[in-house]
């Protein structure tokens, strides 16, 4: 048998029309007809537990009655009033673990209602029309800067202009969204986020910046002198490491990176992937990165995990996701070494793992070693903490992000944070419609405080 070369990565391994497919979207939208339908079967609660489960507190039961009376405008104002990246949710909220999960249909013998595709159904119209469903309040005269385009910033900066306030975001990236354009897989969400974007835009008092760094281009003092309030949500930038030599081997690289450089490739063929794809984790984000290798090509992907599948954090409905796509996934196992000829990769060994009885996660001296060209981490991001000083003093962190109140505010006067950069003392599940609802929740805090001011 012939040995594969090492480092066996090449671009155009399917035709054109085949990744077309592979990346055009991975769920379809409901027609009239579905929607009609799929909103009848709502029992419309009073006490509806699948607004309880939002974390954006959408009144679903409301707007499912408005789509059963073909009121589509009521229904997207509806959702767009508590959501304003509603749009965004409806194609990646794991709805199966929160609305959907408590939907009272969702029994033995019974379906939950659709909610995902039925908030997707109700607001598509307003992106693809340009319909402003919002007006904003005259101009205040107060500035606020926001540090980060992502769903948290979004969200903050919406909520503030519609206020009256003038809102300057800047961001690192060339192109606003944060992880809704970079970090999610192509096909749940092709060509969306800027479509979104523009929409939210167009109320009126929001100017974004892009490629401003803080710590390189801004100063956190610097913006606190500048303007009346701060709110960061730069999410989180930095990536967990290993914990083994491996910075030095070609084909080792981060599944965040892989997957933003898939997402900006305006031409997937011309996109190299390696035949022998390992992602390492248990997120979304491999996930993402496993099935996105298999979909260009790849013709063996294995995702490997150290625990079991009860403790990944990508949902029952991904993790089956992922193996339909032809994804082979390892539970148990933590990688031990990089394997490398000449600097490049050619496979990785892994130690099986097991819980002790004091509730341990350790190795059992068994190893397992598979073949690869290409290794994705994806064992989690951190916050980098360039530029978050003021004064000398560097904002208060909680578990290794910025610490924050009740109402999102830091520990310095003018300053608030939210999203998955900022912790409260009650944990909250790092998700994007959780992202949009601290910067929602921000904003009216920020707008508190500065109506406070004013009187």
């Amino acid at each position: 048998m012939t040995r594969k070369a090492i480092g066996d990565i090449a671009p155009a391994r399917l035709p054109p029309d085949l990744l077309a497919r592979n990346f055009g979207e991975v769920e379809p939208a409901l027609d009239r007809q579905a929607a009609l339908v799929e909103a009848s079967r709502c029992f419309y609660c009073f006490d509806a537990p699948c607004i309880q489960a939002c974390p954006t507190g959408i009144e679903i039961p409301r707007f499912i009655k408005r789509i059963a009376t073909e009121d589509q405008r009521g229904a997207a104002d509806a959702i767009l009033t508590a959501n304003i990246l509603g749009g965004m949710c409806a194609r990646v909220c794991p709805t199966e673990i929160l609305c959907e999960g408590d939907c009272v249909r969702n029994t033995e013998g019974d379906t939950a209602i659709r909610i995902g595709a039925l908030q997707r159904y109700a607001t598509d119209w307003v992106y693809r029309d340009g319909a402003q469903l919002f007006s904003r309040a005259s101009e205040s005269g107060r500035r606020i800067a926001v540090l980060g385009a992502g769903p948290a910033g979004l969200s903050c900066a919406h909520a503030l202009a519609l206020r009256g306030h003038q809102v300057d975001i800047f961001d690192a990236l060339d192109k606003p969204g944060g992880l809704n354009e970079y970090g999610i897989a192509a096909y749940k969400v092709p060509g969306f986020a800027q479509r979104e974007i523009d929409w939210l835009l167009g109320i009126g008092g929001i100017r974004i910046h892009t490629d401003r760094t803080l710590g390189r281009d801004l100063a956190l003092d610097d913006l606190r002198q500048d303007y009346d309030a701060l709110f960061i949500g730069v999410g989180l930038s930095g990536v967990n490491q290993l914990g083994i030599a491996d910075d030095a081997v070609a084909g080792v690289r981060d599944a965040v990176e892989f997957i933003a450089e898939l997402r900006q490739c305006p031409d997937l063929s011309a996109l190299p992937i390696g035949r022998r794809v390992v992602v390492i984790g248990g997120g979304n984000t491999a996930i993402d990165a496993a099935v996105q290798s298999k979909r260009l090509g790849a013709e063996q992907v294995t995702l490997i995990y150290r625990r079991g599948p009860e403790s990944m954090s990508a949902t029952a409905v991904e993790q089956a996701f992922a193996k339909e796509e032809g994804v082979n996934v390892i539970h148990w196992a933590r990688p031990s070494r990089v394997l490398s000829e000449a600097g490049q990769l050619t496979g990785m060994e892994f130690e099986y793992t097991e819980m002790t009885s004091d509730g341990r996660l350790a190795g059992v001296g068994e190893h397992i070693t598979l073949a690869a060209d290409t290794v994705l981490k994806a064992i989690g991001q951190t916050l980098s903490v360039d530029g978050l000083s003021s004064a000398g003093n560097t904002l208060a962190l909680r578990d290794g992000r910025i610490a924050v109140d009740g109402d999102y505010r830091t520990d310095v006067a003018g300053v608030w944070a939210g999203g998955d950069c900022a912790a409260q003392a009650d944990a909250k599940p790092e998700l994007t419609v959780q992202a949009v609802e601290d910067g929602k929740r921000a904003a009216a805090s920020i707008h508190r405080a500065l109506v406070g001011q004013e009187n």
